[in-house]
């Protein structure tokens, strides 16, 4: 119980407390990118348990963070970071963005989890919020929890009013879940440090501005094609 409590600190610290740049130690970008690419992997694997094709080809852009770290002990929280691509003008998928994923809840809970979490978006208005700064899901952009199968499809969203559509693997199970309160933000620092640029903009990574794309990244812009074709 006793190491139980202090990871939890620990964990709600990193939440609460700490910039993204410093959890995610120097060097560890190409590994989440292929952390993110081996998820979308073992996901649409499956297509009776997956994001529906239909959804995927017309999404704007996909979030994908891998072991979204999930603590909780009477006040709950959670931490996570991954990569972001969108839609350009040619439909083509961009080159990735580093996002963060935060959130915290209150109730009486105790544990310590991971999960993985992808995040569908619907249109570009959502990433242009993110570009400008952190956003909340579900107060400032709609977010519901998606629909899963070869047969589904965003009708389940029964007002059409959710921007994004959320999922989390945890376990090996896959289902939509709800994200509502979870703060997303780019992560400029991880970008920095993966394009070799400072003070690189999200947009000039989006329409691959003057940047080199490194072979991991390459890689799961393939793959994703692949699923979204």
């Amino acid at each position: 119980m006793k190491k139980l409590y202090i990871f939890t600190i620990m964990v709600l610290s990193a939440v609460f407390f700490l910039p993204p740049a410093s959890i995610m130690a120097a060097g560890n970008e190409s590994a989440k990118v292929e952390e993110a690419t081996a998820v979308l992997n073992e996901i649409m694997r499956i297509p009776e348990k997956s994001i529906p094709p239909s959804l995927l080809r017309h999404a704007y852009a996909v979030g994908i963070v891998p072991n979204v770290v999930k603590a909780g002990l009477v006040i709950g929280g959670r931490y996570g970071t991954g990569i972001l691509v969108v839609r350009q003008e040619d439909m083509k998928w961009s080159p990735p963005s580093f996002i963060s994923l935060t959130g915290g809840s209150i109730g009486w809970q105790i544990g310590v989890a991971s999960t993985d979490v992808i995040l569908v978006f619907k249109n570009k208005k959502s990433i242009d919020k993110i570009t400008r700064g952190k956003y909340t899901l579900g107060a400032d952009v709609a977010v519901a929890a998606g629909p899963v199968g070869r047969s589904a499809s965003a009708s389940t969203d029964v007002a059409f009013r959710a921007e994004i559509y959320s999922y989390s693997r945890s376990r090996g199970i896959f289902a939509g879940v709800s994200l509502e309160g979870s703060a997303l933000r780019i992560d400029h620092s991880a970008n920095e440090a993966f394009y070799d640029r400072k003070g690189i903009f999200p947009k000039e990574i989006f329409e691959g501005q003057n940047i080199d794309v490194p072979l991991e990244a390459v890689n799961f812009m393939e793959i994703l094609t692949k699923y979204t074709e």
